[in-house]
């Protein structure tokens, strides 16, 4: 087990781009060959019971390999870009304590531009918006 870093930077493996470009078949064959576990960097895999038009990857297909930042929240829930940042980070320091190497995979640029950038998001609750429509 590794004893975390002191400046609080982790070195982790990025696998992003486009839909449908084979990132989740090329994440668990590298993570499988270096010892990694999988973070997930995609804005839809977060929810619970959206399975359909996500591409999320199946038990089957994951191969034994642990992924981080699936289903971790219904879609009536609040979620937001900085909780993604605080949860992923945490995620990263666990693999690292593990002893294994942290590799974020997805395409929501937002997600891993704010979690590889190191952008400082604040904490903002959410609002409720109530539309009135006039009908004319």
């Amino acid at each position: 087990m590794k004893e975390p870093l002191s400046d609080n930077k982790i070195k982790v493996v990025a696998v992003v781009g486009p839909t449908a470009s084979g990132k989740t078949k090329y994440s668990i064959e590298l993570a499988k060959k270096i010892n990694g576990e999988i973070i997930s960097a995609d804005s839809r895999l977060v929810y619970k019971d959206m399975n359909i038009g996500t591409a999320k990857p199946t038990l089957e297909e994951m191969s034994g390999i642990k992924h981080y930042m699936i289903d971790i929240v219904f879609p009536n829930d609040d979620y937001s870009a900085g909780l993604y940042k605080k949860q992923a980070s945490e995620c990263i320091e666990k693999i690292y304590l593990k002893g294994k190497i942290p590799i974020i995979v997805g395409g929501t640029g937002l997600y891993t531009d704010i979690l590889l950038r190191g952008y400082d998001l604040p904490e903002i609750p959410p609002k409720n918006y109530i539309i009135n429509i006039k009908k004319t």
